[in-house]
């Protein structure tokens, strides 16, 4: 049996089919084609950089305390930034009078740029000399000077092992490099991971700025993705079994009267058998507490051979 359209019906069908034309879909009903930035590629998503952040935060803490107790002065340390740029980037960001130095990474086998502003350089030697951090001129380092600052980098090296050791990665100082061998470190537009330090110390500041090539960027981004997925993961589970092992904690507890005054001459002539009145009414409710925190008032009773403790009404009930 055929079916016959109405004039509205098929007013509706070509409403339809004219909505549909390449001419609608220019005209903005359509979805629209955005321009994709390829340099945007591989950029740090918001999960690695607070998992950054958070191993950073313990490389500070470390070593604003390890290096104020070795140079016996106060010393601060603050992460700037961590970013992505290439590696002629970094290299356009170092003064022209450094300290430049190479850190091999192991088990990776890579190498990665250290470089510390030479401000800090004269009060550190002086403090370790035994004076007191007074500040020189920008020069050159003389070799017993540049041997007495590759102690501070062993010292910088050490914390920041301590602080990737979830990634496993250890940080080894190989040596000061000039800037001609810094160039060869890396290809020019090879994409590092740098981190930026502020180094603050009395009279005098600086920046710690550390650049770790592509493949060591790509393992310790992997590392941080599949360490954070893991934890977020088993957060359920670590929180079932901290709950359950939480509910076997014992604390002391007390069935006590509420805190009353007593004139002295009540306490004066006390003996055994001696009755000392309390200002309170005969049917006060107890104040039981656990773990030294009042949490309710309760009664005195007995269940079977044992004392026990009816609770009445809870502590903040009755201040409600």
């Amino acid at each position: 049996m055929e079916k016959t359209l109405k004039q509205d019906e098929i007013d509706a069908l070509f409403d339809a089919a004219r909505s549909s034309t390449p001419e609608a879909l220019q005209a903005g009903e359509g979805a629209k084609a955005v321009a994709y930035n390829f340099s945007s590629a591989g950029q740090i998503s918001t999960d690695q950089l607070h998992a950054i952040s958070m191993l950073n935060d313990l490389f500070e803490r470390n070593l604003t305390h390890s290096l104020a107790a070795w140079l016996r002065t106060r010393f601060q340390v603050n992460l700037v930034s961590a970013e992505q740029i290439q590696f002629n980037e970094f290299l356009l960001r170092i003064p022209e009078i450094s300290y430049v130095a190479s850190l091999r990474l192991e088990p990776l086998g890579a190498v990665s740029v250290l470089q510390l502003d030479l401000r800090l350089a004269p009060p550190m030697i002086d403090l370790l000399l035994g004076g007191e951090g007074r500040e020189g001129p920008l020069r050159e380092l003389t070799d017993i000077e540049e041997s007495i600052l590759g102690s501070v980098i062993e010292v910088i090296c050490r914390e920041l092992t301590a602080a990737w050791q979830t990634v496993d990665l250890s940080f080894n100082f190989e040596r000061r490099q000039v800037q001609a061998q810094v160039a060869r470190m890396m290809q020019v537009n090879e994409k590092t991971l740098c981190l930026s330090f502020e180094i603050r110390m009395p009279g005098s500041s600086g920046l710690l700025n550390l650049a770790f090539p592509a493949v060591v960027a790509n393992t310790i981004m992997r590392r941080l993705t599949s360490d954070w997925g893991r934890r977020r993961s088993q957060s359920e589970d670590a929180r079932t079994r901290v709950e359950s092992a939480a509910r076997k904690i014992r604390f002391g507890c007390s069935l006590q009267l509420p805190s009353v005054r007593v004139a002295t001459g009540a306490l004066e002539n006390l003996a055994p058998g001696s009755l000392v009145r309390f200002d309170l009414p005969a049917n006060a409710s107890l104040l039981w507490r656990v773990g030294g925190q009042t949490l309710a008032h309760a009664r005195v009773i007995r269940q079977g051979p044992h004392r026990a403790a009816r609770i009445e009404r809870f502590l903040a009930e009755a201040e409600a």
